[in-house]
């Protein structure tokens, strides 16, 4: 024991690691325990999870022998590397022990908080099938004892790699992720999702027309970027070239030890200096705002209409959750036809996605007021009043949806080359839109529920079933309402010389979208103001 050490100090960071394991350990506990419907989706989401792992785990195996299974594996492993870089950024509130300022009034010293953190982040579904993924991947790669050995020390440093990562991402934007704004950044879950989604699946048909060989280019260099640089190791130690596995493995490492240094650095700056970064400098920007409306809202109409309208437009810009469900819509509206029309496979009529995923944003429309639907409660009286206040949120809703599908309907055309088909598509989609808005006008009056403003959930608990009605159902009351459109244009285009006159359901879509959205907003205007103590009461439960 050196001069001056505390009695027990050799032992004192056995016993933080071992304390912060069992921290994380209570904490899932403890958040099980909050209810029954909380263990039963960690439990589903865990047997699912595992379950994936098992499948990609027995899928590598099988890859074992194949000319290209070190590209495929490489690819892997990086895409889960990228993974746990995103990951606090997206899920903040995912892992509590991810927020290092919960630690910061305790007596502890940055790097032994460091290495407990890291033992403690090995506890959990993701660290498992990280860990099922790296052991499957030195299985397809490694032949011999020598590539055996180096990939038991290569799938502990890719792992290590993968939550020093995860760690170090979040602690330096943590001060970020935990204010207002910063939580924010969880709309782009969405965006990424999806984007992501459409880009594996057009990989993947590209893989199955040209086969894994495709990877190879690609391989080459991400087999130096840890952590695949470490499974790039044991596939050079299988060739016998031990000079290239050893400077892999050192990537590796020296990425690791870079990732633990700025971690640490993190931590001893937000154990160290105050929090001064969001009020005192988002006061003046604000102070200079106030009373001054923007240009946009100089342009929306006057009285009732314009202020529920600028509402609605702020809704969308300001709360995370309507955000997201916008950003989420955008995307996908977007991306579906698109990508489908770039991959060759695509129709021009699934420009008429876009508008149907806009279009769903007119459901639950009270919901996103959450309980403050009540200062809106208070300025309805009477069937007039409720009309006004349903028309003024449909007209915000197409003050933005409009120009997209007609943007998405154009861009795919011109992908496709289609151009003769451009009015009734674009007849076809204000149809449907205009159905949309009628339908969710009402459901919004008939089956209101409320969407809870913290965690991930869009439901509260008990009101999901209010929840698949209200959308799925108008969704098929709308699907009907189209119907008619739908058999004209189908009898247009079946029917000899039908193709010289398909021109005109570009406006008989837009007079007929637009009837039934005021035919909407009637019927469901004396519903809303008769309704407006159940559904302040349905919305106001999250």
């Amino acid at each position: 024991m050196a001069p001056g050490a505390a009695p027990g100090a050799a032992a004192s960071a056995p016993g933080l690691v071992a304390t912060v394991v069992r921290l994380k350990l209570s904490l899932l506990r403890n958040g099980l325990r909050q209810s029954s419907g909380r263990r039963a989706a960690y439990v589903a989401s865990a047997v699912l999870t595992l379950l994936f792992a098992a499948l990609l785990l027995l899928g590598l195996i099988a890859l074992r022998g194949h000319a290209h299974a070190v590209s495929l594996v490489v690819l892997l492993v990086t895409v889960f590397g990228l993974g746990w870089a995103v990951m606090p950024l997206f899920f903040p509130s995912g892992d509590e022990t991810l927020d290092p300022t919960r630690l910061v009034m305790l007596p502890l010293r940055p790097l032994p908080l460091v290495r407990a953190l890291l033992v403690a982040s090995l506890v959990g579904i993701g660290p498992l099938l990280t860990l099922l993924m790296l052991a499957g991947s030195v299985v397809s790669v490694a032949h011999g004892a020598a590539a055996w050995t180096v990939g038991v020390f290569a799938v502990a440093l890719a792992l290590l790699v993968c939550v020093a990562l995860a760690r170090a991402v979040a602690a330096a934007n943590i001060r970020l992720l935990s204010s207002r704004k910063g939580r924010d950044l969880a709309v782009l879950s969405g965006l990424v999702i999806a984007v992501g989604v459409q880009l594996v699946n057009f990989g993947v048909q590209r893989l199955g027309t040209s086969g894994l060989g495709e990877l190879d280019p690609t391989a080459a260099v991400l087999r130096w970027l840890p952590p695949a640089s470490a499974v790039g190791a044991v596939d050079s130690v299988s060739d016998g070239h031990y000079g290239v596995a050893a400077a892999q493995l050192a990537v590796s490492a020296a990425a690791l030890a870079l990732l633990v240094t700025a971690w640490a650095r993190s931590m001893t700056r937000l154990m160290t200096s105050p929090d001064g970064s969001t009020l005192q400098a988002a006061e003046p920007s604000a102070q200079k705002r106030r009373g001054r409306a923007g240009p946009a809202a100089r342009l929306l109409p006057g009285g009732r209409t314009g202020t529920v309208m600028e509402r609605s437009l702020r809704y969308v810009w300001r709360d995370p959750k309507t955000k997201a469900a916008w950003v989420t819509s955008l995307a996908i509206g977007l991306i579906v036809p698109v990508f489908n029309a770039l991959q060759g496979t695509g129709s021009v009529y699934f420009a008429c996605f876009a508008a149907g995923m806009l279009g769903i944003q007119m459901y639950n429309q009270f919901g996103q007021d959450t309980s403050a639907f009540w200062m809106v409660a208070m300025t309805i009286s009477s069937t007039r009043d409720a009309y006004d206040e349903l028309r003024a949120r449909a007209l915000a809703l197409l003050l933005i949806t409009l120009p997209y599908a007609t943007s998405v309907t154009v861009l795919t055309t011109a992908l496709l080359g289609d151009w003769a088909k451009l009015p009734e598509v674009l007849g076809l989609s204000l149809a449907l839109l205009g159905a949309m808005l009628a339908t969710g006008a009402w459901t919004s009056a008939r089956f209101p529920y409320s969407i809870p403003q913290e965690g991930y959930k869009n439901v509260a608990p008990g009101q999901a079933g209010l929840a698949w009605i209200a959308v799925f159902g108008g969704m098929v009351a709308a699907a009907l309402l189209c119907a008619p459109v739908i058999a004209v244009t189908i009898w247009l285009n079946v029917s000899e010389g039908g193709d010289a006159w398909t021109w005109l359901l570009l406006p008989a879509g837009a007079v007929y979208g637009a009837g039934v959205t005021l035919l909407g907003l009637r019927l469901a205007a004396p519903r809303t103001a008769a309704r407006l103590p159940e559904i302040l009461t349905a919305v106001s439960k999250g």
